[in-house]
């Protein structure tokens, strides 16, 4: 991980994007089987106990610190409770390439809010070109669920559109954290939303909501290690790096991996309206995101 998290900007992205992006299919696999809150419960605890295991075994303190606590929960909530649970939701409704490019569209909002907070983040002409392509993007791709108002479907556009915001605002958040300590934030973000998700599943259903919970261990392992502790970790240095609105391209990325499988794996089709729509989402990000280089300066050269 400590190699990982000194490698170049754009590695980090690639990597953290596709582990995420596994995320969407392993959870479409179990979900049908598994609760929302229950598998959204043991994916955070699971996600915990792995970077508290690992601060442990290199002597590290894994009990909040400070304001620790304040953040912790905070961005359990909004990092990890809420979005964890809607996206389970939204996989039993809507394909795992729609789920994810509806979570794509973080980094609009975030560019919006972003605008009005920081001075830094104000959107120029070409920013704001890319925010209303990327939002008209998005209408092209959810029209159909929303003006039908088919029952699943629009249930599932509207928890991942609920989704997206909450990541904005941790995103957004993590900004305003004096010297952010990635690791810790990672731990404490998994933490925070474990412990009460399982306090509610079990509150909801008992020892029964985790009973499906042994058929699927290996694919509960694969969830909890390689898309939930990983790329948590790696993105909590990611936005510490490049701050919210590029550290935020993470969500472009990540759509491309997850129709990728979903076409490979479960077999998800993609029709000529998701492929124009989620062209022009990724493209309006794209130019919402990324900063073009400053101008080098021709130095004048001084008369004789």
């Amino acid at each position: 991980m400590s190699r990982l998290a000194s490698a170049p900007l754009p590695l980090q992205l690639l990597a953290c994007s596709f582990l995420w992006g596994t995320a969407f299919l392993l959870m479409k696999l179990i979900g049908a089987d598994i609760g929302a809150v229950p598998l959204a419960a043991v994916r955070g605890l699971m996600g915990a106990g792995l970077i508290g295991g690992w601060f442990l075994i290199c002597g590290g303190n894994i009990l909040p610190r400070g304001r620790e606590w304040r953040d912790w929960a905070v961005l359990g909530l909004v990092q990890g409770a809420i979005p964890n649970t809607l996206t389970v939701y939204a996989l039993t409704q809507i394909s795992a390439g729609m789920t994810s490019l509806i979570q794509a569209s973080t980094p609009l909002i975030v560019a919006v809010f972003a605008h009005v907070m920081f001075a830094e983040e104000r959107l120029t002409w070409r920013r704001g070109a890319g925010v209303l392509l990327g939002f008209a993007g998005m209408a092209i791709l959810l029209a159909p669920a929303v003006l039908a108002g088919r029952g699943g479907s629009l249930g599932g556009v509207l928890a991942m559109a609920a989704t997206a915001l909450s990541y904005a605002v941790g995103n957004l958040y993590v900004r305003g954290i004096p010297n952010p300590r990635p690791g810790r934030l990672a731990f404490g973000q998994q933490l925070f939303s474990g412990l009460p998700l399982t306090a509610l599943a079990f509150g909801l259903g008992g020892s029964s909501a985790f009973a499906a919970m042994p058929s699927h261990a290996g694919t509960l392992i694969l969830l909890g290690v390689f898309a939930t502790a990983l790329p948590i970790a790696l993105y909590m240095n990611i936005l510490r790096l490049a701050g919210p609105t590029r550290g935020s391209m993470n969500g472009y990325l990540v759509p491309v991996w997850t129709i990728l499988l979903g076409v490979a794996v479960l077999g998800e089709t993609v029709g000529l309206r998701e492929v124009v729509g989620a062209v022009v989402v990724l493209s309006g990000i794209a130019l919402a995101s990324i900063r073009p280089a400053p101008a080098a300066v021709t130095p004048r050269l001084k008369a004789a």
